[in-house]
């Protein structure tokens, strides 16, 4: 009937215009659109699109696309609620240690941006549900981190 790319595009497009909170309902989804695949090839698409589940504005968990893969929304947001939803709460230094508070369910997405960013002065990163913690090469400053930050996270300032 379809071919993979035709079905791995058909998944990008709903998680990207729908708020999917499970398999079951992806796969409902996907049978609307005409495909019709066992849960573990779903699961196998999934893990292959790096697809990932975070809190949306309401904190319920639903599957995200990894942020260099771009799809129209259905639900347009305007500038000020992005610089809100994106999760981001607070950044604060410990010497070569940086620390970055997020909103629940935001932190992992967020590592993953930064370490896929792959800057020469952090080191890697730990996240968890809402504490992401970054090693920063020594000698570097502060304020270089925070201008790399500010890229993928708008309104770390």
């Amino acid at each position: 009937m379809s071919t993979k790319t035709e079905r791995l595009d058909t998944i990008k497009i709903i998680i990207s215009s729908q708020e999917i909170s499970s398999q079951e309902e992806l796969l409902q989804a996907l049978a609307r659109e005409g495909f019709e695949l066992t849960q573990a090839t779903l699961s196998r698409d999934l893990k292959q699109l790096q697809v990932a589940k975070a809190a949306n504005a309401a904190g319920k968990y639903v599957y995200v696309l990894p942020n260099d893969i771009m799809y129209k929304r259905s639900r347009v947001y305007d500038a000020s609620e992005m610089l809100v939803n994106n999760g981001f709460v607070s950044l604060h230094f410990s010497g070569n240690i940086a620390v970055i508070r997020t909103r629940p369910g935001y932190a992992s997405s967020m590592a993953y941006d930064i370490d896929n960013r792959e800057c020469e002065a952090i080191l890697g990163t730990i996240a968890g549900d809402d504490t992401i913690m970054l090693v920063v090469k020594e000698d570097v400053s502060h304020e270089e981190v925070r201008r790399y930050l500010s890229d993928i996270i708008p309104n770390i300032a």
